[in-house]
């Protein structure tokens, strides 16, 4: 899940990437905070497989169209749409914070497209990093801190579950287990069912006829539970539309689902 910072290639929740360095940012510091403005009308976050087990009694879980599928926690059944946040950033209901959303305002990325080298960047127009008097130092003298340290080391092992995560994607894929979803759902008062496409979710049908030399392996290595977190967290698209319609956001046509 690394990225290069470019402007063509900014990953969701970003506007800008700096590499941080002790010449430029020694006297830097991050705050914490209790109100994720950056999830504000994100409907939809990317998910590591790791996650699942918690994020699935939250959320439901899908996987994106195209070429580069990856998980992803329905925070919203449409888009520009968060049933969790409220228009200041503040939680409504706690709930899991996927780690892609923790991770913000930093991540590790390539600054050479030839290089297979990360390094710790930030986005310089958050509020939550800056040469600020309050929060904590990122450097101490010509040292990273250790809150930069600790930032550090959860950017790596965010980038170790992006490639389980990557093997996962690869794994059900080369069994042809992704679909193409459909989700239907009756709204009262109106004659026909709001659909909801443009993802993929696992075949349930293909899942039961996999060899059992496949199905014993996954069981073994924990694949096998991950997916039927996936399938248990579909169950709880109704419960976000009913968050969707108790808040005045019910679309009055079908709909398309992250893609």
């Amino acid at each position: 899940m690394a990225t290069a910072p470019t402007a063509q290639a900014l990953p969701l929740f970003y506007k800008d990437l700096v590499p941080l360095n002790k010449q430029e940012h020694a006297k830097w510091h991050s705050r914490q905070t209790d109100k994720a403005t950056w999830l504000i009308n994100q409907h939809a976050v990317p998910l590591t497989v790791e996650e699942f087990p918690a994020a699935g009694r939250h959320f439901p879980i899908v996987f994106s169209s195209g070429d580069d599928t990856v998980p992803l926690a329905l925070m919203g059944m449409n888009e520009g749409v968060n049933v969790f946040v409220g228009d200041d950033g503040a939680l409504n209901t706690p709930i899991y914070m996927p780690a892609y959303a923790r991770r913000y305002p930093f991540l590790l990325a390539r600054l050479n497209q030839d290089s297979e080298e990360l390094s710790l960047c930030f986005d310089p127009t958050s509020e939550l990093v800056g040469e600020f008097d309050d929060g904590m130092a990122l450097f101490d003298g010509d040292q990273p801190s250790d809150t930069c340290k600790a930032t550090l080391d959860f950017c790596e092992q965010f980038e170790m579950a992006g490639g389980k995560t990557g093997n996962f994607i690869q794994e059900i894929t080369k069994q042809n287990l992704l679909i193409d979803g459909e989700l239907s759902i009756q709204i009262d008062g109106q004659k026909e069912p709001l659909m909801y496409r443009g993802f993929r979710m696992v075949d349930e049908k293909k899942l039961r006829d996999l060899r059992g030399d496949v199905l014993r392996s996954w069981n073994q290595n924990g694949l096998l539970p991950l997916i039927y977190a996936h399938l248990f967290s579909l169950e709880l698209v109704r419960d976000i539309f009913a968050r969707q319609t108790d808040q005045g956001k019910v679309p009055k046509s079908q709909a398309q689902l992250p893609s």
